[in-house]
């Protein structure tokens, strides 16, 4: 039931994909402001899409973001899922505080010092000398 009223943008709040979608992108810009040491970084996109798995009844969110500078915006896309996958916890809570958020995970990272790296890949030595 809370699925199809998703789907229908039938919340009472409004449009919970659209709203979380703001959230989202809104929770990668201030997330510096959010995490101690996180520096703010100059964002030049942030994508947030959204997955429906009917089977499983779930909502899946994707963010990717990039920035000009020469570090990583995991932090940043790593805020923004979880920003947006509680805003759709909040804008449901009243029909199923059944919902649970879980797998907030890095799956692609390009950049920075530690350069390319992609989440079920060849183990990285963790500790190089």
């Amino acid at each position: 039931a809370t699925l199809a009223m998703i789907e229908a943008g039938g919340a009472k709040k409004g449009d919970v994909l659209g709203v979380a979608r703001l959230a989202a992108i809104q929770g990668a810009k201030k997330s510096s402001d959010l995490i101690p040491l996180c520096h703010p970084l100059p964002l030049t996109r942030v994508a947030v899409d959204f997955a429906i798995d009917r089977a499983r009844a779930e909502v899946a969110i994707e963010v990717t973001a990039e920035t000009v500078g020469r570090t990583g915006v995991e932090m940043e896309a790593l805020t923004a899922a979880s920003v947006g996958l509680l805003t759709i916890y909040d804008m449901c809570k009243a029909v199923d505080r059944g919902m649970s958020i879980v797998e907030v995970c890095l799956l692609e990272k390009r950049g920075g010092k530690s350069g390319h790296w992609v989440a079920g890949g060849p183990k990285e030595d963790s500790n190089p000398e």
